[in-house]
Protein backbone atom coordinates (compact mmCIF):
# COMPACT_ATOMS: atom_id res chain seq x y z
CA UNK A 1 0.00 0.00 0.00
CA UNK A 2 2.83 2.41 0.82
CA UNK A 3 4.35 1.82 -2.62
CA UNK A 4 1.25 3.45 -4.09
CA UNK A 5 2.25 6.76 -2.52
CA UNK A 6 5.59 6.90 -4.35
CA UNK A 7 4.25 7.82 -7.79
CA UNK A 8 1.51 10.14 -9.08
CA UNK A 9 -0.38 7.21 -10.60
CA UNK A 10 -0.07 5.32 -7.33
CA UNK A 11 -1.58 8.25 -5.43
CA UNK A 12 -4.38 8.41 -8.02
CA UNK A 13 -5.04 4.68 -7.58
CA UNK A 14 -5.21 5.04 -3.80
CA UNK A 15 -7.49 8.06 -4.04
CA UNK A 16 -9.67 6.16 -6.54
CA UNK A 17 -10.01 3.27 -4.12
CA UNK A 18 -11.01 5.61 -1.28
CA UNK A 19 -13.37 7.63 -3.47
CA UNK A 20 -14.98 4.50 -4.90
CA UNK A 21 -15.43 2.99 -1.46
CA UNK A 22 -16.97 6.18 -0.09
CA UNK A 23 -19.39 6.31 -3.04
CA UNK A 24 -20.48 2.71 -2.40
CA UNK A 25 -21.01 3.38 1.31
CA UNK A 26 -22.99 6.50 0.48
CA UNK A 27 -25.17 4.98 -2.24
CA UNK A 28 -25.75 1.49 -0.87
CA UNK A 29 -25.73 2.04 2.89
CA UNK A 30 -26.15 5.69 3.91
CA UNK A 31 -28.88 6.73 1.47
CA UNK A 32 -31.06 3.66 2.10
CA UNK A 33 -30.68 4.20 5.85
CA UNK A 34 -31.76 7.80 5.40
CA UNK A 35 -34.86 7.10 3.35
CA UNK A 36 -35.95 3.68 4.61
CA UNK A 37 -35.01 3.89 8.28
CA UNK A 38 -35.20 7.71 8.55
CA UNK A 39 -31.61 7.80 9.82
CA UNK A 40 -29.74 10.63 8.01
CA UNK A 41 -26.65 10.57 10.27
CA UNK A 42 -24.47 8.46 7.96
CA UNK A 43 -25.30 10.65 4.96
CA UNK A 44 -24.32 13.71 6.98
CA UNK A 45 -21.01 12.05 7.81
CA UNK A 46 -20.21 10.40 4.47
CA UNK A 47 -21.48 13.17 2.18
CA UNK A 48 -18.67 15.64 2.94
CA UNK A 49 -16.04 12.88 3.09
CA UNK A 50 -17.09 11.59 -0.32
CA UNK A 51 -17.24 15.14 -1.70
CA UNK A 52 -13.69 15.83 -0.58
CA UNK A 53 -12.43 12.53 -2.01
CA UNK A 54 -14.29 13.20 -5.27
CA UNK A 55 -12.68 16.64 -5.65
CA UNK A 56 -9.28 15.21 -4.78
CA UNK A 57 -9.72 12.41 -7.33
CA UNK A 58 -10.65 14.89 -10.09
CA UNK A 59 -7.70 17.16 -9.24
CA UNK A 60 -5.21 14.28 -9.12
CA UNK A 61 -6.60 12.85 -12.37
CA UNK A 62 -5.93 16.11 -14.19
CA UNK A 63 -2.47 16.48 -12.66
CA UNK A 64 -1.52 12.88 -13.55
CA UNK A 65 -2.96 13.34 -17.04
CA UNK A 66 -0.74 16.37 -17.57
CA UNK A 67 2.35 14.78 -15.97
CA UNK A 68 2.08 11.63 -18.07
CA UNK A 69 0.81 13.42 -21.19
CA UNK A 70 -2.39 11.36 -21.37
CA UNK A 71 -4.58 12.10 -24.37
CA UNK A 72 -7.81 13.45 -22.88
CA UNK A 73 -9.87 11.66 -25.54
CA UNK A 74 -8.23 8.29 -24.80
CA UNK A 75 -7.63 8.06 -21.05
CA UNK A 76 -8.46 11.09 -18.92
CA UNK A 77 -12.19 11.30 -19.68
CA UNK A 78 -12.63 7.60 -18.87
CA UNK A 79 -10.92 8.01 -15.50
CA UNK A 80 -13.07 11.06 -14.73
CA UNK A 81 -16.28 9.28 -15.77
CA UNK A 82 -15.42 6.33 -13.54
CA UNK A 83 -15.66 8.40 -10.36
CA UNK A 84 -19.38 9.07 -10.83
CA UNK A 85 -20.36 5.45 -11.47
CA UNK A 86 -20.56 2.97 -8.58
CA UNK A 87 -17.70 0.47 -8.92
CA UNK A 88 -16.25 2.65 -11.72
CA UNK A 89 -13.01 3.52 -9.98
CA UNK A 90 -12.32 -0.16 -9.31
CA UNK A 91 -12.86 -1.01 -12.99
CA UNK A 92 -10.66 1.87 -14.14
CA UNK A 93 -7.97 0.88 -11.66
CA UNK A 94 -7.77 -2.63 -13.07
CA UNK A 95 -8.01 -1.85 -16.77
CA UNK A 96 -6.34 1.57 -17.10
CA UNK A 97 -4.46 2.71 -13.99
CA UNK A 98 -2.68 -0.55 -13.07
CA UNK A 99 -1.33 -1.01 -16.62
CA UNK A 100 -0.30 2.67 -16.72
CA UNK A 101 1.40 2.26 -13.36
CA UNK A 102 3.33 -0.79 -14.57
CA UNK A 103 4.32 1.03 -17.74
CA UNK A 104 5.72 3.98 -15.74
CA UNK A 105 7.14 1.99 -12.83
CA UNK A 106 10.44 3.88 -12.55
CA UNK A 107 8.94 7.37 -12.85
CA UNK A 108 9.42 8.57 -9.28
CA UNK A 109 10.99 11.72 -10.77
CA UNK A 110 7.48 12.91 -11.72
CA UNK A 111 6.64 13.51 -8.06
Amino acid sequence: MLNLLKTPIGRLRLTGFLEGTSLLVLVFIAVPLKYIMHRPELVKLMGPIHGLLFCLFVFITFSVGVAYKWAFSKITWKVLLACIIPFGTFYIDKYILAPQSAMHEGDEHLN
